[in-house]
Order: C-alpha cells, then structure tokens, then sequence
C-alpha cells in the first residue's frame, strides 16, 4: 500500500443484531514542498533540501535524512524519495550534503551533521524543537548514530557502518579495492547490494580514516554512553555491511538500559535496498520516540 493512503478506523454498522466491520479506505493526496539547496554551512558551502507538507504545526516532528555513499560519493537528491514518502506523511525533512572525501574526512563528516542540527534548532521552521529524529543510510546509519550519541535523539539505521576497528584488526590480510563501476546516477537501492565485498569495505573505511590508528575512535561502540538516544538497527543476514556491528552496538545499549531495537532481514540487500520491507518498523519506531 502506498504510503500517501491513510486508513480510517473500522466502522461497525448494527443490523438486526448482526454486527459488521465495514473497511474505509480514505485516499489522501498530499502536496510535498520541496526547497532545494538552502545553505547551512557558509564555511564549508554545505547545503540541505527540505521536504514539508505546507504545515504550519508547531506540533509537528521533523526527521533529518543521511544520504549513505562510504563517505566518499552520494548526494542529498539521492533520497528525494525518502523525502517525500516522510513529509507525505507529516514529517518535517530535512536531507543535507556533508563533506565527503577528499573534501573531508573523519571525523568531519560528524561535525557537519551537527551544524545541522543546531541549524534547524535555530531556523525560523515550524515544528516541536523537542520531536528531531534521525535516519541514515549505510554511511549515513553511522553519521545518525554519532549524533544520537552527541545529543540524545532518536536514531534509525539501515545498514549503519559501526564495525571499523575490530573489523580491520581482524581482515589486515586483505587488500582494499575502490568499487569503481558505479555511475554517479546509480539509484541507492542498486548500489552494493551483492553481499560481501571485504576489500571494497576495507577500501572505503580506510579511505575515510586515512590513517588505522583512528579506528578506535571511529568505532561508535567505545564512545556510547547514557546519553544517546533510542536506537532501531537494521541489517541484512549476507550484506556487505558486517552485522557484528549492530549487535556490539545492540548489547552495548542494553547494558546501558536504552532503548534498541534491532531488525535482520534475510539475503544481502544493502541499505535501501530493502527501504519497502523496513520502513514500516522504522515509521513505527518514530511514532513511539518522536
């Protein structure tokens, strides 16, 4: 069911003693405003695409989408879908570029997610400053989850990148190669989705790390505290994407009496790759923590 299709409650109709459960569906077409390219960061000429509903709710949520891409490719109108499909459905989105490589590398891609956050606190956009949420995609599931960390939001994760210093302790023998068959206007939901590719995992990491000895510190695992917020991780069984990370990340949480949830889907879908079959619970996990 399309997503822009809301359905009422049951109406229960009382005939002769016999009681009927009569399904409405109610077909709502929603006008999504898009404003492109508003700046966010001058020093670094960063810019973010908002997606609304024309709603002038203060009440309202809004969600910070994450583009994926390894840190070194990708583009905000990459998720123009998921951006629409959210603010169809009264989110407030904002989806923003961050440095990449060679533009920057670990950990500024980190700090440029934060300028959006205090960006869209300070904006003059209407909506619940206490209800920002957060979803990213592969690279982006990483980048969502160390703003969590650093302010205690709400954080959803397809494919997040969390496993990079035990990964790379435990893999030196292989050799990191650059995926390079990728055309720049390849939809996200047809990049990596063949399962495991060790040397394109190690290529990217390190390309973003440049240097191993910052792979404690990039690992989200070490930094974890009390302070971040609720957690859903999902992953493929056979992706390329390691699922080790989510569950140290999982137990970590649960340790610390935080909220987690984790989903596991089968095959090796990467990211939005499986978006149909995981949105759902990703909706419902910011239903009850936004």
């Amino acid at each position: 069911m399309p997503y822009w299709l809301k359905q009422t409650p049951y109406r229960f109709v009382e005939i002769d003693y016999i009681i009927y459960a009569e399904l409405i569906w109610k077909v709502i077409v929603v006008k999504v405003n898009e404003t492109k390219d508003v700046l966010f960061s001058s020093e670094n000429d960063l810019k973010l695409d908002i997606y609304d509903d024309g709603s002038d709710d203060n009440k309202r949520a809004a969600i910070i989408d994450i583009h994926g891409g390894g840190w070194f490719r990708g583009d905000k109108g990459k998720d123009e879908d998921l951006g629409e499909t959210l603010a169809e459905l009264g989110y407030l989105v904002l989806i923003p570029n961050y440095r990449i490589t060679p533009q920057g590398y670990y950990p500024d891609p980190i700090d440029d997610i934060a300028d959006v956050i205090e960006w869209l606190k300070n904006s003059n956009l209407k909506f619940d400053r206490n209800r920002i949420g957060l979803l990213g995609s592969s690279a982006g599931g990483n980048l969502a989850v160390e703003a969590s960390m650093r302010y205690g939001l709400p954080a959803a994760s397809w494919s997040g990148i969390f496993d990079i210093e035990d990964w790379l302790a435990d893999h030196q023998d292989v050799v990191g190669e650059q995926n390079t068959d990728i055309k720049p206007n390849t939809p996200s939901n047809k990049i990596d989705q063949d399962g495991k590719n060790d040397p394109f995992y190690k290529w990217f990491i390190m390309n973003y790390l440049q240097d191993e000895s910052k792979a404690y510190d990039a690992t989200p695992v070490h930094r974890v505290t009390d302070k971040v917020g609720p957690l859903f991780l999902a992953n493929s069984l056979n992706e390329f994407v390691p699922n080790s990370g989510v569950m140290e990340l999982e137990q970590k949480l649960i340790d610390l009496q935080i909220p987690v949830e984790t989903k596991f889907l089968t095959g090796g879908r990467h990211a939005k790759g499986y978006m149909d079959d995981v949105l759902p619970a990703t909706l419902a996990f910011f239903d009850q923590y936004l």
